[in-house]
């Protein structure tokens, strides 16, 4: 199961972790599952491929939580990563917990891309995964040299710590449904013109 938490804490209520690594039924509350961790490792794998923070650039607040658990996610293009490696990595985050991959077949998907990237374990049928791989690969070496210049600047408000969350989280809607009550119908309020 996850790795986040208070080493003593046997308080189930108490939410600890990185929000942007959270999976948005843990930020409503729910306890941590196998589900939970895949939809954390598809964000290491945002991390992986981009070398960049989940949510760098924004306060990771109580308006970010409620987007995380409204489907948001970081923006990932295909030359940063091979389209089947994007697909996972989506699937992974699916803001239905049931429709997440299990660890079984990201394990079995992880290994055929190592197998594929390989030079050992050439496979002719998937050679178009191959040459997805190696674009990514040429892609982020040639962006290498011009992000060294540069320093990816981070949301000062971004925290990558585990960190209680509770204070942050106790104000969200439990459930996916409750999103769609949430939102204030402005044409309802009473219009008061003295």
């Amino acid at each position: 199961m996850g790795l986040c938490g208070e080493v003593d804490n046997i308080d189930e209520t108490k939410i600890y972790g990185v929000m942007p690594y959270m999976a948005p039924e843990v930020l409503r509350g729910n306890p941590y599952t196998q589900a939970a961790d895949i939809y954390s490792f598809g964000m290491i794998m945002y991390f992986v491929a981009t070398g960049k923070q989940p949510f760098g650039n924004r306060a990771h607040d109580y308006d970010l939580a409620l987007d995380i658990c409204k489907g948001a996610n970081p923006e990932i293009s295909e030359p940063e990563a091979p389209s089947n490696y994007i697909d996972l990595m989506k699937k992974c985050w699916d803001l239905d917990k049931n429709n997440r991959p299990d660890v079984f077949e990201v394990n079995k998907l992880i290994t055929s891309f190592h197998e594929l990237y390989g030079e050992d374990f050439f496979i002719v049928e998937n050679e178009e995964i191959e040459i997805q791989f190696k674009k990514a690969e040429e892609y982020r070496k040639a962006n290498l040299s011009s992000t060294e210049n540069y320093q990816i600047v981070t949301h000062p408000q971004a925290i990558y710590t585990s960190r209680l969350l509770n204070p942050i989280t106790k104000d969200l809607p439990k459930n996916n449904d409750d999103y769609n009550s949430q939102s204030l119908d402005y044409c309802a309020l009473p219009i008061s013109f003295k």
